[in-house]
């Protein structure tokens, strides 16, 4: 029998919920999770934050949260919503506000994130019936997905924009990975996503120079090492090149390393990133650090801009939560990083392992085309 608790929508006992001990109890992950639902529109959809516009990587991503948060029903509504904006080509739209297409463009990691939550649904409720019902679409989606790969490995952002983001890239091949693994449960094999996951794996390790310049964003930074791409000893040294430029100690992260401006969101997925590098003690180190973000009934603040506003060389304010916004994709990466670190202090869920990658398809074989993978040679083929 549940557990009654006064938290609104939780549908499983207290008992099974995640919890770092020290950091944040159970009755706290369920009110982060309450939180995401409560802000969760009536079609499904999980919008930024209220009046915001809706992705579905984020939305994925707050419906794991959920799941895990004892929010059951609002995961699957969630879930539910997802194929209805997918197109005939198995893409789905950047970005929907209040139920229309914002932005018609298709972006690949977002599209290729679906396979995650389906993933993470099976490892937490082992609902066959619900894998069946949206494999469909994850599969479809895939396959538009890696319609878009480069000769060099790398996977075009849309089909418009001719260039490759390694932030998402590394995403993606996460997505392929539980694609695979779904692949396998559903004895419907796809060897192309193999192909596809091996070259993008070498583009990820290899020539990460070929990808759109983004290296101020902190994600470029982490993102392969989270994505599953680098590990070893490859990714303690990719994490070292840049820890001073990005961390904060006792606030977080930077979002960019040009900005004094930690994220909650940033901050929780490096907490993961080292969480499946064995690197326990600094995870859990950041995840404590970002608390401060952490507002009234569950909600967390975007970030947080710190520093001397009479040593300023600008207007921007100082010491204030920035932007003047709750958002769910911060309380669902802090509930996401609460359960991978659960393993090893405290409690977790059977979908711990997600981003850690223990329970996803082995990584691909490494596949390093023969092409001339120069930037002029790019520039040409593009």
């Amino acid at each position: 029998m549940t557990q009654e608790i006064p938290i609104l929508g939780l549908e499983v006992p207290l008992a099974r919920l995640p919890y770092v001990d020290g950091v944040l109890s159970a009755v706290e992950i369920a009110e982060s999770a309450a939180s995401i639902a409560a802000m969760q529109e009536p079609c499904g959809a999980i919008p930024w934050t209220v009046g915001e516009h809706v992705d579905i990587w984020n939305h994925v991503e707050a419906a794991m949260a959920m799941l895990v948060g004892g929010q059951v029903a609002a995961a699957e509504r969630a879930y539910a919503w997802i194929p209805t904006m997918q197109r005939a080509d198995g893409s789905f739209p950047m970005k929907i506000v209040n139920g229309e297409v914002d932005d018609e463009r298709g972006e690949v990691n977002m599209s290729a994130y679906f396979a995650v939550g389906l993933w993470h649904h099976w490892l937490v409720r082992r609902d066959i019936r619900f894998v069946e019902r949206y494999w469909p679409s994850v599969r479809a989606a895939l396959d538009w997905v890696v319609s878009l790969q480069d000769p060099f490995g790398g996977i075009r952002w849309t089909p418009v924009d001719h260039y490759c983001l390694l932030t998402g890239n590394a995403s993606i091949y996460h997505s392929l990975r539980a694609g695979v693994a779904l692949a396998d449960l559903m004895d419907d094999p796809q060897p192309e996503w193999e192909l596809a996951g091996g070259r993008l794996g070498h583009a990820v390790r290899v020539h990460r120079d070929l990808f759109a310049d983004k290296s101020t964003f902190s994600m470029d930074w982490y993102y392969p090492v989270l994505g599953g791409a680098v590990r070893d000893r490859d990714a303690f040294e990719l994490l070292e090149s840049r820890w001073d430029d990005f961390v904060v100690p006792g606030l977080g992260i930077h979002c960019v390393d040009t900005n004094p401006w930690v994220t909650g969101a940033e901050t929780c997925e490096l907490a993961m990133a080292l969480d499946a590098l064995g690197d326990r003690r600094r995870a859990l180190q950041l995840f404590t650090d970002m608390q401060h973000l952490r507002g009234e009934d569950g909600k967390y603040w975007t970030g947080w801009v710190y520093g001397d506003p009479l040593s300023a060389d600008d207007d921007e304010p100082r010491n204030v939560n920035w932007p003047d916004e709750h958002t769910t994709y911060t309380a669902a990466a802090v509930i996401l990083a609460a359960d991978a670190l659960g393993e090893t202090f405290g409690h977790s869920s059977p979908g711990s392992g997600i981003m850690r990658g223990t329970s996803l398809a082995p990584h691909f074989q490494e596949i390093a085309l023969e092409c001339d993978c120069s930037s002029e040679s790019l520039a040409r083929q593009a």
